[in-house]
């Protein structure tokens, strides 16, 4: 992160959305004070809390793909929650510390992914060693000669040309212990992985020898291989220390459990309380998991909501003040939806392209045909829910549904989508309201 300025930040984040300077800015800085903090000095660096984020915006208009796209720019361990799936503690539901404990479980992941590339050259050159001693078995005390290392030569040779892949030897597995099934209520995930974790620490795996073809092999070998290089020790230290120094928690939802959120349909299970439960772990509480102790001081917590039948303020104070940015996103418009489809380096006109052409279909969407898709989108989302860019999705599918359906009998076409075109398969359906209200 030290050569990658706030500026560079939001330029990264326009190639894949549109808009949203505001938002933009705001987490571009919050990014940026995250490696200001770990220059400065290990006593000032405990004093310094992460700026944690609100943002404030209608559904679909890129909160979310904000926030992910923010974790993936800095490889940092992400994930996204809705603060509406958590209840109070002493109500059946999910309790809150339970996704610091998934925020760690993906860390491990990626360091372990990390540590497989770094050790996977050496990997498969064990993998293939031990394929060339299941194929030429010597017998004990027998010592190497000249020939010998020859013939493992030539047959490394074959190995790597994939010659000797449907020959069949016999290799070591684990044979998996007795299954344990653990029933537990729902919100009591962790204890039942626990309670497996430790039966399986009781009965451990036993080894089997299994006959398979070397193409196999080589796949379970190399997995091994893998395992046995890599130090779970290593990993675990460093997946807690990247969870605890530049973990991202994004809360969707968080005007749901606002007092001020009673006009939503559903039981109202103690919001406050769910706020309360939330307070310690954005504050700073230390969060216990299979791996070791988390500390929660410097996770930055983005959260997001409509705020549509609620506001900022009927969030509880002590919350309110542990999020000190605010950042207001725009509602789309019909030149937003304009350069939504044609910008963006993951534009979905260029997805669909990509799709089809696997076909060997042409799609060419033409400037009126966007200009006309956008002004159905904006035009939908203001005579029915507003959902933002996600509107997109829907119409386009509904366009080119017959097209994705015939695509393989009609290879080496081309298809151009312009307004004659748009307008012959959608505009039916936007002209009668009811029945866009189901399909768009």
């Amino acid at each position: 992160m030290e050569n990658i300025t706030p500026r560079e930040i939001v330029d990264i984040l326009n190639k894949y959305i549109v808009g949203q300077a505001n938002a933009k800015k705001a987490v571009s800085i919050a990014l940026r004070n995250r490696w200001r903090r770990l220059q400065l000095s290990k006593s000032l660096q405990d004093e310094i809390a992460p700026k944690n984020i609100i943002m404030i915006g209608p559904t679909g208009v890129g909160k979310t793909e904000i926030a992910r796209r923010l974790a993936k720019l800095t490889k940092s361990p992400f994930i996204k929650v809705e603060a509406s799936k958590f209840t109070e503690v002493g109500y059946v539901g999910r309790d809150v510390e339970s996704m610091i404990r998934d925020l760690v479980e993906i860390a491990i992941s990626m360091v372990k992914a990390e540590k497989r590339e770094y050790v996977l050259d050496k990997a498969e050159i064990n993998t293939e060693d031990r394929l060339l001693d299941l194929l030429l078995p010597k017998p004990k005390g027998y010592a190497d000669t000249e020939d010998d290392s020859e013939t493992r030569e030539k047959f490394r040779k074959l190995l790597r040309d994939g010659k000797l892949d449907e020959r069949s030897v016999e290799i070591e597995v684990d044979e998996a212990g007795p299954k344990v099934e653990v029933l537990t209520n729902t919100g009591m995930e962790d204890l039942g992985m626990n309670l497996q974790d430790m039966f399986k620490n009781m009965f451990p795996s036993k080894k089997k020898r299994r006959k398979v073809k070397i193409k196999e092999a080589r796949n379970i070998i190399l997995q091994q291989e893998v395992n046995r290089l890599i130090d779970m020790d290593e990993v675990k230290s460093d997946a807690l220390k990247r969870v605890e120094q530049s973990g991202i928690i994004f809360l969707d939802e968080i005007d749901k459990v606002s007092s001020g959120a009673s006009g939503y349909k559903g039981g109202d299970v103690s919001r406050e309380g769910v706020q309360r439960d939330l307070l310690p772990i954005i504050e700073g509480s230390t969060v216990m998991t299979k791996y070791g102790m988390v500390k929660t001081d410097h996770i930055l917590f983005i959260a997001a909501g409509a705020f549509h039948i609620s506001k900022p303020s009927d969030l509880v104070p002590e919350l309110q003040g542990r999020f000190p940015i605010r950042v207001e996103l725009d509602s789309l418009s019909k030149s937003d939806f304009v350069k939504i489809l044609k910008e963006p380096e993951n534009a979905l006109t260029k997805q669909y392209q990509a799709l089809l052409g696997a076909d060997n279909v042409e799609v060419v969407f033409c400037d009126d045909g966007i200009e006309r898709l956008a002004e159905i989108a904006t035009e939908v989302n203001k005579t029915n829910e507003n959902i933002g860019a996600r509107r997109l999705h829907t119409i386009l599918e509904r366009l080119l549904e017959d097209i994705s359906f015939e695509a393989p009998d009609v290879k080496d076409s081309k298809i151009e989508i312009n307004a004659d075109y748009v307008d012959s398969k959608l505009e039916d359906v936007v002209r009668d309201q009811d029945l866009s209200k189901y399909i768009l």
